[in-house]
């Protein structure tokens, strides 16, 4: 109840852009944003029929008017192998249409990547995920949103697996780096210090 009335209970709702669902996954904000993403790169798709225009001006293009839509929110994701998949999948269709390049011809992903300057996507994500992390571990003690980070809620887990969350994701990257969180909140107040964090846990190719 808020002020004498009662909020209407929905599996999902959208906030500022994402889809936040009752299960805590990620899949539908995914599904959402590779289609956000398909439109933003089929409204462009003169420009990658241009033959006047430079491959790496339409990739800088894709870059930012593609590939910045798609990865929208993605600092917050918990991936699985079938969510990174989807994502991967999605963009190096995208660059084969930008590249003119067949699927007849062949030609491996891992080349693919290199001649379009790209890194694979859970590495792009797991870099932009620590650079949240960093920018949020420096806000003042008393922010929500810094509290939120090692929030663990209550309650009884049910029979099965444990759900793959983003604090557990985060949580296996820390012990990767010998880290802990009193330990990463220490590192963040230094910038160049966190730089070499998260390049330590995922190098930036470009």
């Amino acid at each position: 109840m808020v002020g004498g009335s009662q909020l209407e209970e929905v599996s999902e709702f959208t906030y500022l852009g994402s889809i936040i669902d009752d299960k805590g996954g990620t899949g539908a904000d995914i599904k959402t944003r590779i289609g956000k993403a398909r439109a933003a790169f089929g409204l462009l798709n003169k420009v990658w029929k241009d033959r006047n225009i430079s491959m790496r001006t339409k990739i800088r293009l894709f870059q930012s008017n593609v590939k910045s839509v798609l990865l929208y929110g993605s600092e917050t994701w918990s991936l699985t192998k079938t969510l990174t998949s989807k994502l991967q999948v999605f963009i190096n269709t995208c660059l084969r249409r930008i590249m003119k390049i067949k699927w007849s011809d062949k030609v491996h992903n891992n080349i693919l990547r290199e001649r379009t300057g790209q890194e694979p996507i859970d590495k792009k994500i797991g870099h932009r995920k620590w650079r949240w992390i960093g920018h949020t571990l420096r806000k003042p003690t008393s922010s929500i949103t810094r509290h939120a980070l090692q929030w663990n809620p209550q309650g009884k887990r049910g029979r099965g697996r444990p759900q793959i969350t983003w604090r557990r994701q985060v949580e296996e990257d820390m012990k990767r780096g010998d880290n802990s969180w009193r330990e990463a909140a220490r590192n963040a107040q230094d910038r160049d210090k966190w730089k070499s964090v998260v390049c330590g846990l995922y190098p930036e190719k470009g």
